[in-house]
């Protein structure tokens, strides 16, 4: 998927860069483009213009889509401009083409400080209705879905969309049975922390969301990266970094330690704990100790990230004590650290039957990740998905899993490279993708390896997120018959993006012009069909946890359209039409008997009708009402299969969402997502909190570090249904396969080995 979710899906470690405290206080300088920047997007629009796989020119229609998607960035949720200031941004809707290439980015900017003032005025309107409180008796109702809203015509308009967001917050928290001080003290401080993050976002956010508007007007998966983007999608593809091992997340004005990573130097010193706030940071034995609180946390990340066996010293505010409470500094010698919470893994899960009990192994992998530079440098011990894929079957087999299930759900991709080498574990020989490039030529990408590291029963598990690299695979399972594919219609991302150094091609010496993410090409299945908006369909179609319409490509109205090509030359393996009718069969028999299951598929449905809805009542004992019925539902749900639902990836996240109401309406961020960055980690981010399914009224931040990491223990502890109900499939086919040697002769490759059992 896109490499701005791949960032946020994974890395943001620590270094020594020195800063002045990154935020600006009213009255400060207004933002401005730098002179590498406006240079940066000639670059890239040279780049965009010429070699991209659908390239566009930069014109008077190209800015107009750059105008409409960068005040989509900045106010998507209209929030904060009049259509006042809209008619004042009215000359630059033709002129931003003008901008980059006349190296005159003021437009862009004006439009930033304008937005940046805008937010200062609203917030200040929503301090200030506080310490009056609300009725709730009144009839009236809060629109939070206003991205196709009109814009308000003036303050008194907005000043009204805001006084009824201000009452739906205080009404959430008043419902969870916050007292009157608290809410007060909760949303004062939330909206004050907002402007603070608004007012922290520097030229090159600016600068990166500019571009963005640009990029992604071409095409969905197009981007441009700044210099700090662009390291940190280096360190998620790498899994790797030189850092101390901590994973990071802002509260409040602190930078406390989220996670510590087994192994890292943190861990080793044990004398950081879950908790801990970072409030400076100093460089060497003997350097200075920088105050970083009140700092953007990817700031501070850069001071704390840096070269291997170089030292950092952290003075530290202890988790359990107060303000004012005794600081402790330690000095930690920076390491190369492993992200292995993006790394592959495997389980067991065990499926018995009256006759027998089948071992079906589980190998879960997050993202298709390579350390293109270590692999480049002829490292023979570089990261691969799939050498951990391979070291992992072996695990597997030798205890003795009758079957295989690969778990790709929330996977958005990744190397190309590593979705044709992992596809070669299961198969023999023979091409597993298509490429089509902007000059019409094809080329397939083939396995050419012999011999399968695992040749018996194969599932793959996928959903709507399960995208580009995971949908190669899928496909390519699919299509040679050696597996069968579970779950939901995938996301439907057919592209091939490659990035472009900007700082090499212009041969500067330091990073300053970042990187362009560009679709260079697209590709096909060996059938000759492509993934592109149409996604992998399942053999073993599961519930819908989402629309086409709102997650996926043909949410983009921008996608590429479906095509095909003729097919490669490839001979399938197996062939599993005589097995999947089967399968369907007593999966759906089965699903009719476990209560868990109906639930989920209820829950689904009533997530459906809250996404229909719009609006949200203000009224206390409305809400109350609903509030009520919905826990009445739930819980005679919960008593008819004798316990509490487990939570199900993704349902249970998105009813968390949806029964939060207007939660988050609002709060979008327009250029840097700062919520939790790793100090030698992953990042922790993307909207990937369990759920909660009592709402509390609490955004993430708000909760405390120490609430949220128990929250989310609490759900990785939970059975999740859908996996458990895959293996379930698998284990019927090993069943079937090992009563009918005729059967299994047909479904697995030629040359497995399949024990007959006689019932």
């Amino acid at each position: 998927m896109r490499k701005s979710l791949l960032c946020l899906a994974l890395a943001a470690l620590v270094g020594p860069v020195a800063f002045a405290k990154p935020t600006r206080e009213e009255g400060a300088p207004l933002l401005k483009a730098t002179p590498s920047q406006s240079e940066a997007a000639v670059w890239a629009t040279r780049f965009l213009t010429h070699f991209h796989y659908k390239p566009m020119p930069l014109d008077d229609a190209m800015s107009e889509q750059i105008f409409k998607r960068y005040l989509d960035a900045l106010d998507g949720d209209r929030l904060f401009f009049t259509q006042a200031d809209i008619d004042k941004f009215a000359a630059y809707r033709t002129a931003l083409d003008d901008a980059i290439d006349d190296q005159d980015l003021a437009a862009p900017y004006a439009m930033f400080n304008i937005y940046e003032q805008r937010v200062a005025e609203r917030v200040a309107y929503a301090r200030s209705l506080l310490p009056k409180g609300f009725d709730f008796s009144k009839d009236e109702s809060y629109v939070y879905e206003r991205d196709k809203a009109p814009w308000p015509k003036d303050d008194a308009e907005v000043n009204d969309v805001w006084r009824k967001r201000i009452k739906n917050d205080w009404l959430r928290l008043k419902l969870a049975g916050k007292p009157e001080k608290d809410i007060r003290e909760t949303l004062d401080k939330r909206y004050a922390n907002y402007l603070d993050r608004v007012r922290q976002l520097n030229s090159e956010d600016v600068f990166q969301t500019f571009m963005n508007a640009y990029a992604s007007s071409i095409e969905p998966h197009t981007n441009y990266l700044g210099p700090r983007a662009s390291e940190n999608f280096d360190i998620a593809m790498k899994l790797s970094l030189e850092g101390i091992g901590a994973v990071l997340q802002r509260d409040d004005d602190y930078t406390a330690i989220r996670e510590i990573v087994p192994g890292g130097p943190a861990a080793l010193s044990k004398q950081l704990q879950v908790g801990d706030r970072v409030v400076g940071v100093g460089q060497g034995e003997n350097g200075p100790i920088t105050d970083v609180v009140g700092w953007r946390l990817d700031d501070v990340v850069d001071k704390i990230r840096g070269n291997k066996d170089t030292v950092v010293r952290l003075e530290v505010l202890p988790a359990d004590a107060g303000p004012d409470g005794k600081h402790f500094t330690l000095s930690l010698v920076r390491k190369k650290v492993s992200i292995e919470e993006q790394a592959a893994k495997k389980s067991i899960i065990e499926i018995k039957d009256a006759q027998h009990t089948r071992r079906i192994g589980v190998i879960s992998l997050p993202t298709f990740y390579q350390d293109f530079d270590a692999r480049r440098r002829g490292d023979r011990d570089y990261k691969s998905a799939t050498r951990d894929v391979e070291k992992l079957l072996g695990e597997l087999k030798a205890d003795k899993v009758d079957g295989v299930i690969v778990d790709l759900r929330n996977n958005g991709g990744g190397s190309l490279a590593e979705a044709t080498d992992l596809t070669g574990l299961f198969i023999d020989k023979g091409p597993v993708v298509q490429v089509r490039n902007a000059s019409g030529q094809v080329e397939a990408d083939a396995d050419t390896r012999a011999g399968m590291a695992w040749d018996g029963p194969l599932a793959v598990l996928v959903n709507r997120a399960s995208a580009s690299a995971s949908e190669i695979f899928a496909a390519a399972i699919q299509d040679y018959g050696r597996g069968v594919i579970i779950g939901e219609p995938t996301f439907g991302m057919g592209t091939v993006q490659n990035l472009v150094d900007l700082d090499d091609v212009a041969h500067n010496e330091k990073p300053a012009y970042g990187e362009v993410k560009m679709t260079i090409a697209q590709f096909f299945r060996i059938n000759g069909g492509s993934t592109q908006l149409r996604g992998v369909t399942p053999d073993i179609s599961f519930p819908l946890t989402v629309d086409a319409q709102d997650f996926g490509e043909s949410s983009y109205d921008n996608a590429l359209p479906w095509t095909s090509i003729a097919p490669a030359k490839y001979q399938p393996v197996a062939d599993l039409k005589p097995i999947v009718p089967l399968l369907a069969e007593r999966h759906a028999g089965r699903i009719a008997a476990n209560g868990e299951w109906k639930n989920f598929e209820a829950d689904l449905a009533d997530l459906r009708t809250l996404r229909e809805q719009k609006t949200v009542s203000l009224n206390e004992q409305v809400r109350r009402k609903e509030r009520d019925e919905q826990e009445a539902k739930r819980k005679a749900r919960d008593a008819a299969v004798g316990h509490a639902v487990p939570e199900a990836d993704p349902a249970a996240k998105t009813q968390q969402k949806l029964t939060d109401e207007a939660k988050d309406k609002g709060g979008r961020k327009p250029a840097t997502d700062d919520t939790s960055r790793v100090a030698g980690a992953t990042v922790d981010d993307a909207g990937d909190k369990p759920a909660n399914l009592q709402d509390d009224g609490l955004q993430p931040d708000e909760r405390g570090i120490s609430t949220d990491v128990a929250r989310e223990k609490e759900a990785k502890d939970k059975r999740d249904i859908i996996l458990d109900e895959a293996a379930h499939i698998l284990a019927d086919e090993i069943g079937l396969v090992r009563a009918d040697t005729k059967l299994a002769q047909q479904v697995l490759p030629r040359g497995a080995v399949v024990p007959l059992e006689v019932n």
